[in-house]
Order: structure tokens, then sequence, then C-alpha cells
């Protein structure tokens, strides 16, 4: 909107966004009591995705993801509605199989794949965070959801490295996207914490489906 060209939009955004995933974070630090194990297994993988697709943002051209985007959102969007059904599933087999509820290899190899795109490109990663996250650990959305803005986090200040060390970012445009991001962090984490569920899910999709419509259609 502001004109500034795709890539150094994408990266300046990054830097920007990140300082709300902090907030969000600290916003729902009463939900992640107890989870600092799994949080900090996972931010592994995070990390690790971010600054694997902070190199590809700056190497590829966009078109390489960007066709990818609207199916991916759609993806995150069904996960998110069948979500207790697949955790329902997933639960009874593990059951079956005897097998611990631990972070798995390939929750960490999903997260990672997240954060590469999440480092790459952005748009409506948390929503594919969350359907992922929702789905294969224990506990409700808010956990998930907690833990959604950490693993964001580090996966946007692992890019945020790489971008304040080999590209150009417009710090002003930044600082903006900023301030409104802290702000919307908290105010995000004092509404999302109070909604049950379900109410939860539909938000999340219905956010999911605006953004399919901004990318495809506008």
């Amino acid at each position: 909107m502001v004109g500034l060209p795709p890539v150094l939009a994408n990266v300046t955004n990054n830097i920007g966004v990140l300082p709300g995933n902090i907030s969000g974070a600290l916003g729902y630090r009463g939900e992640l009591r107890g989870n600092g194990g799994t949080a900090w297994r996972l931010a592994i993988a995070s990390v690790a995705g971010g600054v694997a697709g902070a190199l590809l943002l700056l190497v590829l051209p966009e078109e390489v993801f960007s066709w990818v985007v609207p199916l991916l959102i759609v993806l995150a969007c069904v996960l998110i509605i069948a979500g207790p059904r697949i955790k329902t599933w997933l639960s009874a087999r593990r059951v079956a199989l005897g097998a611990p509820r631990t972070v798995s290899g390939k929750l960490a190899l999903g997260v990672g794949l997240t954060g590469v795109y999440g480092g790459y490109f952005g748009a409506a990663q948390g929503v594919i965070l969350l359907s992922v996250l929702s789905i294969a650990l224990p506990g409700g959305m808010q956990r998930a959801n907690a833990l959604k803005n950490v693993l964001a986090a580090a996966a946007n200040a692992a890019a945020a490295v790489v971008f304040v060390l080999i590209s150009e970012i417009d710090w002003a445009a930044a600082g903006v996207v900023a301030l409104g991001a802290i702000i919307g962090g908290q105010i995000g984490a004092r509404v999302g914490r109070r909604i049950p569920d379900l109410a939860f899910r539909v938000v999340i999709v219905a956010i999911g489906i605006v953004a399919i419509a901004r990318i495809l259609f506008f």
C-alpha cells in the first residue's frame, strides 16, 4: 500500500511483526506455564526453518511460493475445522500403540517447515502453525495459541537476524508496524484468552478466508 518493492516490504514486515509475536507470547504467559520444555524443543525447529526461509527469500523469485499460499491457508482452515476429530483419532491411536505423548519428530518437522514458510513469506503463518499444534499436542486451542506465539517469534527472530545482516530494511516502516503489532499482541491476547475453543476456531477460519480473498482478488 505504501509502495515498497515486494522483497523489501516482506523483509520490513518480518522485522515489524516480531515485537507483536513477543507481545502476544507475553500476553499468553499464563498458558505457557508448564510448557517450557515443549516450547524450547519446538523453537529449535522453528529457528532453523526461519533461517532457511529468510535465505530462500533473498535468493529465489517470489513466484516460487506465492502461488502455494492460498492452498496452504485453505489446508490450515480445514485442519482447524476438523482438528477435534483428528486429535481424537490420533489420541486413540497413541493409546493403542502405547506411544508417549511427547514432541515427536513429525511435529518438529511440521513446525520447522512452517518456520521456513514464515521466514520466506509469512502470510497466515500463525493460522498454519495453530492448526498443526492444535492437532498434534494435548490440550485446547488456548495452549496451542500460546505456543504458536512463541514459535512464530522464534522463526521471525531467526529470519530477522539474517535480514539485518545481509538485506536492506525500511526501518521507519518497520517501526510503525512494530508499534501496531505490540498493541495488537496485547489486545489479541486479552480477547483470545476469553474465547471458547469453538468460537476461536470460527474466528481463525474467518481470518483465513479473508486472507485468501485478499491474496487472490486484491
